[in-house]
């Protein structure tokens, strides 16, 4: 990566708070940008971010907005819902990578389809904001969501999804409400930069996991169940569904990436190509821990998703340079290193 792109630029990322969004702020700390968080801190963790600014021994106070630093580093409390507010946190910063949204793990997209689609408005309000607010470029978080589910529906497929197969002979068909949120994401920043110029990229994650996620998601829910000894331990569905698990760290150099090098508002997938089954993943968990249930439930009465999900990311290796450098024992060993350093509560249990 081009060592000196982010230096002293003006950063927003918006859910900042959140997973991926913390990750990605502390790596454009260290690249030397300046950098806001906008978020409403519906799903994030103000926490996420405090914790990133003492690791990099930045001094903040809390103010009536959110909180500031001694760096000009900010954190500001928005809802990107509302137009006028995303156009004054956007104006003055340089790049603005969009990661805000509403989001859950798989059981929260069976059953919240309502609230899914307040995607809608947060990206076009955040994109209409960049151009309207003249930031430089855009960087979309996208998802592998978008991919048609006719690709997907099979057990044990050998199939890497392409980014052309989002709209395979001209025809959408994305994974749910959640998933058509993200592709029409995508086409809305393509269409600001098709009119207006404006500069960006969009990134298809698929699975990403890693320290400090919420067990919302299945690596999360399922080292929880491992590290607590439950049994019998339930895995949710079959075990048979198959995933491309990305570690955070991975999905981070790959955005920045992507935001350097693309400019054009094309799609680009962060994957590893490879895929696990959960319930291979579920024995990887065992034999890290050396330990493993007496029973093991596969409750199919709980959604399980598309039945395969891998990516090709031969056009990131080609475009950008992207190569995941995380193998799944490699980060699932650092993912369970941290679960048991910090025993996070469960999110059940901070409801």
């Amino acid at each position: 990566m081009g060592r000196n792109f982010y230096k002293d630029k003006k950063i927003l990322i918006t859910g900042g708070a959140g997973f991926i969004g913390h990750h990605l702020l502390d790596r454009l700390i260290k690249a030397g940008a300046q950098v806001t968080i906008g978020d409403n801190l519906s799903t994030g963790d103000i926490n996420n971010v405090l914790r990133v600014w003492k690791r990099n021994q930045i001094k903040y106070k809390k103010n009536s907005w959110g909180y500031e630093t001694d760096q000009g580093h900010k954190f500001v409390l928005v809802d990107f819902q509302e137009y006028k507010s995303s156009l004054k946190v956007i104006e003055g910063h340089d790049i603005v990578f969009h990661l805000a949204a509403t989001i859950g793990g798989r059981g929260y997209i069976d059953t919240h389809p309502a609230d899914c689609c307040e995607n809608f408005a947060i990206n076009q309000n955040v994109i209409k904001a960049s151009h309207k607010a003249g930031v430089d470029r855009v960087m979309f978080a996208s998802s592998a969501c978008v991919y048609p589910i006719d690709l997907q529906k099979e057990y044990d497929s050998a199939y890497l999804l392409k980014e052309e197969d989002a709209f395979r002979d001209n025809w959408g068909n994305a994974d749910r409400e959640y998933g058509w949120t993200k592709l029409m994401g995508e086409l809305t920043l393509k269409a600001y930069h098709k009119q207006y110029g404006l500069k960006g990229v969009s990134t298809r994650y698929v699975t990403a996991y890693g320290p400090w996620e919420n067990d919302t998601h299945a690596i999360i829910a399922l080292i929880r169940r491992a590290v607590e000894k439950q049994d019998p331990y339930i895995i949710w569905g079959t075990g048979e569904q198959d995933r491309d698990f990305t570690y955070v760290e991975d999905i981070v150099e790959g955005t920045m990436l992507a935001c350097e090098k693309i400019t054009n508002a094309e799609a680009v997938n962060l994957g590893t190509a490879k895929r696990y089954k959960i319930k291979e993943v579920v024995e990887m968990i065992f034999d890290i821990l050396n330990w493993r249930p007496k029973e093991i439930i596969f409750d199919k009465t709980k959604p399980e998703g598309v039945k395969t999900r891998a990516l090709d990311i031969s056009k990131a290796k080609k475009l950008i340079g992207y190569t995941p450098k995380f193998d799944l024992r490699t980060g699932l060993e650092k993912t369970i290193e941290w679960f048991i350093k910090e025993k996070p509560k469960s999110i059940e249990t901070i409801k």
